[in-house]
């Protein structure tokens, strides 16, 4: 494996553990280059299924069992706290009322801090760890925050983590402030703090956010284990938050690995979801543009996405052209309506993640996704990652409300 230039007409090469975020010739992102596979798809799929029964550390993890695939490392340095093997979830009242015979969640917030950073996380802890780092830092709307401060109390490496003063959740900000971490509050937006922290950032510090190749490469391995709970057959649709646009880029990085080593026949498409009032991948996608529609006020309650500038677009955009995906937004009466009835499910889901329903049965309405086709909402956190909002909710649809609804989808799903 070898670092490479994310942008194909550059395509400049690296050594795997060299410190580098950007490629040093053109300024893109960079990403990690897979090796030459030494076994054959069905044999891959066996060993990861019978790691499941494995006592090893890596092979309880939902990340570090699909090795193959990820950077190698001496078994002792792998961070983990047996993130992943999170199940696939139907949407019983979930479908009915978004109008599809066959939607399931697969639930990242049950993850060890409640959202998806941690499968990124462990093996971006570990390459930090690796190269000796003594304090990794982040730029966060309060999910990152938590869980690299969780991982680097885990291998014994300070954090410090940059916010956007008062834009973040309290539970998130306290999970960081358990797990050790020093807080930084910048006034305004994540695009500031980020910026902050990329201004800050010296040779003493190790860049944990999406920007860093390595966190990526933990991440794709969502769609290792969703094909792997299908058997290897992929569903018409996968919809997943979009935010600072980490997931799109590693998912359609995982799916191009997957669907050249011969592990999947057909490349679901990916759907990337924003909220209206923070939608920059949306506007650039409906302008067709080759340069990112910045949104320099991003608006929205669901703050795990309200993002304006996302630095890993360009990858998203890969993403979506490669799995002829789209991307759309919904408004925040449409998320907070979807989150309620994930709740009545049983479910339950931070904000940003109810986007995913939202945008399913918007899509089912206006003709995009036929209502028999086969569709995964990525759910990235936990309900308890932003308790304020359900208290102070403007949207307070009773059960009965809910319940209502999904009859008379289900009606129509049955007459279709």
């Amino acid at each position: 494996m070898y670092l490479r230039c994310s942008d194909e007409r550059c395509a400049m090469k690296l050594e795997l553990h060299q410190r580098a975020l950007m490629c040093p010739r053109c300024g893109e992102l960079l990403e990690v280059a897979a090796g030459t596979l030494m076994f054959s798809p069905q044999v891959l799929k066996e060993l990861w299924w019978n790691r499941r029964c494995s006592r090893d550390p890596r092979d309880r993890s939902g990340v570090w069992r699909f090795r193959e695939f990820l950077p190698d490392y001496p078994p002792r340095d792998i961070v983990t706290l047996g993130e992943g093997n999170v199940p696939l979830v139907p949407g019983i009242k979930s479908g009915a009322w978004a109008g599809l015979s066959d939607i399931r969640f697969q639930h990242l917030g049950w993850n060890p801090t409640a959202c998806f950073k941690d499968l990124g996380m462990t093996v971006g802890i570990t390459e930090a760890r690796f190269q000796g780092a003594r304090t990794v830092a982040c730029a966060s709307t309060g999910n990152t925050a938590g869980s690299m401060a969780a991982y680097a109390a885990r291998a014994g490496i300070a954090a410090r983590v940059y916010l956007p003063a008062g834009a973040v959740s309290p539970n998130k900000v306290a999970q960081a402030l358990d797990y050790g971490a020093e807080i930084i509050e910048v006034k305004g937006s994540f695009d500031r703090a980020l910026e902050t922290l990329r201004h800050q950032a010296g040779p003493d510090l190790y860049f944990l956010n999406s920007i860093n190749p390595f966190r990526l490469e933990g991440q794709k391995t969502v769609m290792f284990e969703l094909l792997e709970e299908l058997g290897w057959r992929s569903p018409d649709y996968v919809v997943v938050p979009g935010g600072n646009l980490g997931n799109t880029a590693a998912f359609g990085k995982a799916l191009y690995e997957l669907k050249t080593a011969g592990l999947i026949a057909k490349v679901p498409r990916l759907v990337v979801v924003q909220a209206e009032g923070a939608n920059p991948l949306v506007r650039t996608w409906r302008a067709g543009s080759d340069e990112l529609l910045v949104v320099n006020e991003p608006r929205t309650a669901a703050t795990a996405i309200r993002i304006g500038a996302p630095v890993s677009w360009k990858k998203a955009l890969k993403a979506l052209r490669f799995t002829g995906g789209l991307a759309i937004d919904v408004t925040d009466d449409e998320i907070a309506e979807a989150k309620s009835v994930i709740g009545r499910d049983g479910i339950g889901c931070e904000p940003a993640s109810a986007t995913t329903l939202a945008a399913a049965r918007k899509l089912v309405r206006g003709g995009t996704i036929p209502r028999d086709a086969s569709v995964v909402a990525i759910l990235t956190g936990h309900v308890l990652k932003d308790t304020d909002y359900i208290t102070r909710s403007r949207y307070t649809a009773a059960p009965s409300e809910v319940e209502a609804a999904a009859v008379r989808s289900s009606a129509e799903v049955q007459a279709d």
